[in-house]
């Protein structure tokens, strides 16, 4: 998740979202690590796209960006689309890439 301070809307996926997020089946398949774009870009994450816009939910495995999720678009949207983005990380496992 790429965050900064005073994102407000950050502050609703954490509201929503964020508390319950490691305690589900998606949390597991998908632990969530925070990026604050003002402390810099990570090194490790230097093979994936930069970003501006917060929150962003980038999907990375092997250092690769699998998927990637720009805003948030509320509760009702968001564990749907998470949910595509998690298809592709099955698709991108069983092709091998």
């Amino acid at each position: 998740m790429v965050e900064q301070p005073g994102c407000s809307w950050c502050m609703v996926w954490n509201e929503e979202i964020g508390v319950a997020y490691p305690k589900t089946d998606e949390g597991k398949r998908a632990p969530l690590r925070r990026v604050d774009i003002t402390d810099g870009w990570p090194e490790d994450l230097g093979n994936v796209q930069r970003e501006r816009l917060t929150p962003t939910f980038i999907l990375v495995e092997d250092g690769k960006e699998i998927a990637r999720l720009r805003g948030y678009p509320g509760e009702h949207f968001f564990w749907p689309l998470l949910g595509d983005m998690l298809d592709k990380l099955e698709e991108h496992r069983k092709s091998g890439s």
